[in-house]
C-alpha cells in the first residue's frame, strides 16, 4: 500500500510539472520501448508500424557477412523500409562499436545486436534496440553475432556505417603488437598432454609488463610453472588475469591502474629453456581458463566519407552474361548466393569499396562486384 501511495505522489508531481514529464512517467511505469515511443511521438499508424517493425524479420533471415574493420556507404529514402543487417564471429573480450552516421542528427537510426543459439541454431536478441546508431557492446561469449541497423520511416539522407572492434583491455606487454604474440590458446604443450591456456607475448628481457585495465593485486611472488607472477583481479568482469615467467616484479602492489607497470618480462619458472616473453591468461569465476586473444588483439578503425545526395545509384541492371552474387565483398571465401542474368535489376543498400550491397527482387541481401553492374538510368 505504502508503494501504491508513493507511486501516485510521483505522478501527482509529474502532473504538476507538465505534460512532457507525464509522458517519461508514462513511458517507465508501461515499460515503453524506444521502437514504441517512436510510433507514439511520431503518431505512426499501427498498420504502417507493424510492416516497418516485420522488416527484423528479414533482416534475422539475411546471411550477409562481414570482417572487421568494415564500412558502407548509401542513401536512405523515405518509405523504402530498408533494414541493414552484418554478422561475425565474434568472442569474449571484444568490444564492437557500430557508427551508422547521416548528414542530420534528427534521423533516428535503431540498432540491435542478436546472438545466434549454438543449439537451436536461432539469432537471440542480446540488445534490445536503440534509436542512436551509435553503439559500444562487448562480447561476453563467442559465437556468431548479427547486427541490425533500422533507419525510421520517414529518413531520406546520405549515411555510412562503420564497424570496428576493439580490445577490452590494453596491450600487457608496453610497445607491444600484435606480432609479437608466438603461441595461442590451444597451442600443444608437454607433448600433448595439456593445452596452452593463455597467449606468449615475446619481448626484450626487462620491458615493462603493464597493468592491462585497473583492479587490485591478487597474488604477487614466484611459485610453480609460472615462476615469477602477478595476479590482477578485474572485478568488473569477475575474471583474474595472470601474468607469468617474469624477470621481476614491482613490490608493493596494491591496487592499480590502467597501464601501470607491474613486472618485467623475462623467462622464470618452467620458461627458463625459452626466449623471454609473458604468458599472459585469464581465468573467469565458475568458467576456468578463458581465450585471452580477444581481450587484447589490436585492430584498426577504417574512416569514410558520407556521400553526396544520389551519388550512389539506387538501382542497378547486370551488364555481364552472368553475375555472381556473393554473401561477402569478397571473390574468396565467400559463398555465391545466386546467379544472376544480364539485364536482372537489382536494388542497391549501400556500397562498401568496390561491390555493391544489394537486394534482388525476392529482398534477398547480397554483394555483386561494381564491374558486373551498371547503373540502371
Amino acid at each position: 500500500m505504502k508503494q501504491i501511495c508513493n507511486l501516485w505522489y510521483i505522478l501527482i508531481f509529474l502532473l504538476i510539472s507538465g505534460c512532457s514529464q507525464l509522458e517519461k512517467a508514462e513511458d517507465l511505469i508501461s515499460g515503453l520501448s524506444e521502437k514504441e515511443k517512436y510510433q507514439r511521438e511520431q503518431k505512426i499508424s499501427d498498420e504502417l508500424f507493424s510492416l516497418w517493425e516485420s522488416r527484423i524479420q528479414k533482416a534475422l533471415n539475411d546471411s550477409i557477412e562481414v570482417e572487421m574493420p568494415y564500412t558502407e556507404a548509401g542513401n536512405l529514402k523515405p518509405k523504402s523500409f530498408s533494414i541493414y543487417s552484418y554478422q561475425a564471429y565474434l568472442k569474449p573480450g571484444e568490444i564492437l562499436n557500430t557508427n551508422f552516421k547521416t548528414d542530420t542528427s534528427s534521423t533516428l537510426i535503431f540498432t540491435e545486436i542478436y546472438r545466434r543459439n549454438k543449439q537451436t541454431k536461432k539469432f537471440e536478441q542480446v540488445l534490445k534496440p536503440k534509436s542512436d546508431g551509435s553503439i559500444s557492446y562487448e562480447v561476453e561469449e563467442n559465437g556468431l553475432y548479427k547486427v541490425i541497423f533500422q533507419p525510421e520511416i520517414e529518413a531520406h539522407t546520405p549515411f555510412t556505417i562503420q564497424l570496428s572492434i576493439l580490445p577490452a583491455y590494453q596491450f600487457p606487454v608496453s610497445g607491444g603488437n600484435n606480432a609479437d604474440i608466438g603461441s595461442y590458446w590451444g597451442d600443444i604443450r608437454d607433448g600433448g598432454s595439456r593445452d596452452h591456456e593463455g597467449i606468449d607475448i615475446f619481448a626484450d628481457r626487462g620491458t615493462p609488463v603493464i597493468a592491462t585495465t585497473s583492479g587490485r593485486i591478487g597474488y604477487s611472488g614466484e611459485k610453480g610453472l609460472g615462476g615469477k607472477q602477478v595476479w590482477l583481479r578485474d572485478s568488473k568482469r569477475s575474471q583474474s588475469i595472470y601474468y607469468a615467467h617474469l624477470d621481476s616484479i614491482v613490490p608493493n602492489l596494491n591496487s592499480v591502474k590502467t597501464g601501470d607497470t607491474l613486472g618485467f618480462v623475462g623467462n622464470t619458472g618452467n620458461a627458463k629453456t625459452t626466449p623471454p616473453h609473458l604468458h599472459f591468461g585469464i581465468y573467469r569465476r565458475n568458467t576456468g581458463a578463458i581465450d585471452p586473444l580477444g581481450f587484447v588483439y589490436k585492430t584498426e578503425t577504417l574512416e569514410s566519407a558520407i556521400p553526396k545526395e544520389n551519388e550512389i545509384a539506387q538501382q542497378l541492371r547486370v551488364i555481364s552474361t552472368k553475375a555472381n552474387l556473393r554473401n561477402k565483398a569478397a571473390a574468396s571465401n565467400s559463398k555465391i548466393m545466386k546467379t544472376a542474368r544480364n539485364g536482372e535489376l537489382l536494388f542497391v543498400q549501400g556500397k562498401t569499396a568496390d561491390w555493391y550491397h544489394v537486394r534482388d527482387s525476392l529482398d534477398r541481401s547480397m554483394y555483386v562486384h561494381e564491374s558486373l553492374v551498371s547503373p540502371n538510368i
